[in-house]
């Protein structure tokens, strides 16, 4: 019987800065040579998990606690002057380009799909795009992956507009199975046993995004799809068919977390948790 070909994913779910959990991970998976065929990233396992691709090891808590507190990154005037709360020009162009500057040609010659997805406006339904040279089109898709509802403009792209990636499909460990992903190694930002509460106030969430009604249902069911997808995920865990890694306890930041004391904390429990579970990962991708 031919042996089954092993074709090994790493899956990053998002939460805005307890994003810094899984860049605690992934810095320690890099330093230690992990590598992977292809990842996957939502919201901010997107704008985060791309540096793996880049291989730019403590990228993500760096710029996040030298820029966190500078308005033009995040603040309400951000938001009231652009209509997105995280600064558009600063965080994908300023930052990257000239501050703390992305490495794209490390990344466009890496091997490993980097696949990230949004949430399509008209439709309410996931989409997905391989970002393969870190340009301008992915960053867009990498933008449109974290651009939360209410405090984010959508992100247009090819005629489309695109909101946050969390909505519709939080962990994306589906997607990368479709692809043929069978030995993946999840990074999730909530502890074992976390649920979603559903939502008391739909009719405000239909209000605030009546320009969006596909968007407002999707959101509305987000508890729902988040939940589901727990129980998949532990199922998997359980018979062996995924690796997960999650923080052992709730990590109590909030999503706009910019004390870089705070980050620096989150990023740490990342790293002992990387470190703790460091063999069993390369065990488990050997197969």
């Amino acid at each position: 019987m031919e042996k089954e070909t092993i074709k090994k994913g790493l899956i990053m779910e998002g939460g805005a800065m307890r994003g810094m959990f899984t860049a605690g991970v992934t810095d320690v998976f890099m330093e230690n040579g992990i590598e992977f065929d292809g990842a996957a990233g939502i919201s901010a396992g997107a704008i985060f998990g791309c540096n793996y691709k880049s291989h730019q090891i403590g990228r993500t808590i760096r710029y996040n606690k030298k820029y966190g507190r500078d308005p033009r990154y995040c603040s309400i005037r951000s938001l009231i002057k652009t209509g997105d709360l995280y600064g558009v020009e600063f965080c994908y162009h300023t930052v990257p380009e000239k501050l703390d500057i992305f490495d794209r040609e490390t990344y466009e010659n890496s091997p490993m799909e980097f696949h990230v997805g949004a949430t399509d406006v008209a439709t309410g339904r996931i989409a997905f795009h391989n970002c393969l040279d870190g340009r301008a089109k992915d960053i867009e898709w990498m933008r449109a992956s974290a651009s939360m509802p209410f405090v984010s403009r959508p992100v247009k792209i090819d005629g489309r507009l695109y909101l946050d990636g969390g909505i519709t499909d939080p962990v994306p460990f589906r997607h990368m199975e479709k692809l043929g992903y069978n030995r993946n190694v999840i990074i999730l930002t909530q502890p074992k046993g976390y649920q979603k509460k559903n939502h008391h106030n739909s009719a405000l969430i239909k209000m605030l995004l009546r320009k969006y009604p596909k968007v407002a249902e999707a959101m509305i069911r987000r508890p729902k799809i988040y939940n589901h997808q727990m129980e998949e995920i532990m199922d998997r865990e359980n018979s062996g068919q995924c690796l997960v890694i999650r923080p052992p306890e709730p990590l109590g930041i909030s999503r706009t977390e910019n004390d870089p004391s705070e980050l620096e904390w989150v990023y740490q429990v990342g790293r002992i948790e990387g470190k703790k579970r460091l063999q069993e990962v390369i065990d488990f991708l050997k197969g």
